[in-house]
């Protein structure tokens, strides 16, 4: 149907966030094939939560190779842009390369002439587009820095942080403790609005003490946990009114 109306086809992509994701991955991983699965589903239906206001601290805990930046890095500020292009939004990752990594491929979404049909609103400025930081034409942005970098003089509405420790250091209290203090005196100031704006966290869970853990007890957050093999048997949320009965043992993900 969609085939003979591309109108169809846009306001899918514009109302439907895990379909619009299929079509960001397209255009960041060309040539190579979408595996859909029902965890992606679960992914994105929290994330559309977050966009929605119905969440404010979220924290999926999802093993490597997932697709979890894909979603939560990539698609999701184009899609909150698109939405609302005065949205502020911060990203941070472990790393500077892995955040302008993310930064790159988000724009090449927005960039896209498809995205561009889709929400005509939605202009990455000339005059403020670097590798990492882009505004709209709007004056909403997307701002990305490593874990532990500074954040003078910005403000936000939406915080994402995607893989804020490596594997490597997790066993590493000074390095853990630094990653926590960041969160504490750094970024949490930096909030527009703390009573409305979101956080959310997306990681492998790698210490009882890495971040995931640190926040546990400084706010109330909804977890979405994604272990590669299921420890119990568990209903999980994939779409308003749907859930997906995930049975102890289950493979995350088999493709």
């Amino acid at each position: 149907m969609t085939r003979h109306d591309p109108r169809l086809l846009q306001a899918l992509l514009r109302q439907d966030f895990y379909r619009f994701v299929m079509k960001a991955f397209a255009t960041v991983s060309p040539g190579e094939p979408f595996l859909p699965n029902w965890h992606l589903e679960a992914i994105c239906h929290h994330l559309e939560l977050v966009r929605l206001g119905k969440i404010r601290r979220l924290r999926i805990e999802v093993p490597p190779r997932s697709l979890k930046s894909v979603c939560a890095s990539v698609a999701f500020p184009a899609f909150l842009l698109g939405h609302d292009p005065t949205c502020k939004i911060i990203t941070a990752s472990y790393s500077g390369d892995l955040a302008a990594k993310h930064a790159g491929d988000c724009r090449a979404v927005m960039q896209a002439p498809w995205y561009r049909d889709l929400f005509p609103n939605t202009r990455i400025s000339q005059t403020k587009n670097q590798e990492a930081n882009y505004e709209t034409t709007a004056r909403g942005y997307r701002y990305s820095t490593s874990v532990g970098g500074t954040l003078t003089g910005r403000g936000w509405n939406i915080i994402v942080i995607d893989d804020p420790l490596k594997p490597e250091d997790a066993m590493s209290e000074t390095r853990r403790e630094a990653v926590n203090g960041w969160y504490s005196r750094t970024l949490m100031s930096r909030l527009n609005n703390k009573a409305k704006d979101a956080i959310i966290l997306v990681q492998q869970r790698l210490h009882m003490d890495d971040l995931a853990g640190y926040v546990d007890a400084l706010d109330d957050w909804v977890t979405l946990k994604l272990p590669a093999i299921a420890e119990e048997s568990v209903l999980i949320p994939i779409g308003p009114g749907r859930a997906h009965q995930r049975l102890a043992g289950d493979v995350l993900h088999p493709e």
